[in-house]
């Protein structure tokens, strides 16, 4: 990025300038993981304060149909994670077809990115196929075009792609096939937030981001 940006000064071209695109103002959406439900859940008292929020949520073993439903009826979750594809790590939620099958029906219009697709789960995902997105995996062209089915939407996080070549590639990969992106992450990243909030009001500024401004998704 250091480099960029100095080629960028010496050729006197901003990053829009360069790229050929206005940027836009950026959709957020909050991101919550509710541990202990029902009681830990703030979503009712946030939109009541801000009705016209939106949410990215990260499903646990410890939702049940009660509480799926009521955060169904408030139509505000565009994404649910998984984090199916992640291993090794704190957030790690192994594939359960149940939970699986609550998310899927009890969202229908949400994205449902990482899932962990077996032999138990994919039966339960395969009607929604097309509302499946993928974050973890993907650093390159070659990702996805390493999917089992092609996606519609993909989680971005620039620093998951090591080089901005790779990253450019992406994008115009995802442009010509009709690839709908949204980013995410890197807000323990320092300088890594603005610049993905940059890049956000560059190439997907009406997508349920998950890059915005770390006071936004403190909840109290």
């Amino acid at each position: 990025s250091a480099a960029l940006d100095l080629a960028l000064r010496q050729a006197g071209l901003s990053l829009s300038g360069a790229v050929g695109r206005e940027p836009r103002p950026v959709n957020f959406v909050v991101s919550l993981r509710i541990e202990k439900p029902p009681a830990a859940d703030p979503v009712p008292l946030l939109l009541e304060r801000y009705p016209s929020l939106r949410f990215k949520l990260d499903p646990t073993d410890e939702w049940d149909e009660t509480l799926v439903a009521a955060l169904g009826e408030t139509s505000a979750v565009d994404t649910v994670d998984l984090k199916g594809a992640y291993k090794g790590t704190p957030v790690d939620q192994a594939g359960d077809p149940g939970l699986y099958r609550m998310v899927a029906e009890g969202f229908p219009a949400a994205w449902i990115e990482d899932p962990d697709l077996n032999e138990r789960t994919d039966p339960i995902l395969e009607p929604y196929r097309d509302r499946i997105t993928w974050d973890a995996p993907i650093h390159s062209v070659a990702d996805i075009t390493g999917l089992r089915f092609a996606p519609r939407t993909l989680n971005f996080k620039p620093s998951r792609f090591g080089s901005v070549r790779r990253l450019f590639d992406g994008y115009d990969y995802c442009a010509e096939h009709g690839i709908a992106i949204y980013g995410g992450g890197q807000w323990e990243l320092g300088p890594g937030r603005g610049q993905i909030q940059h890049l956000a009001s560059l190439f997907h500024p009406t997508t349920p981001n998950d890059v915005a401004p770390a006071a936004f998704n403190i909840h109290r």
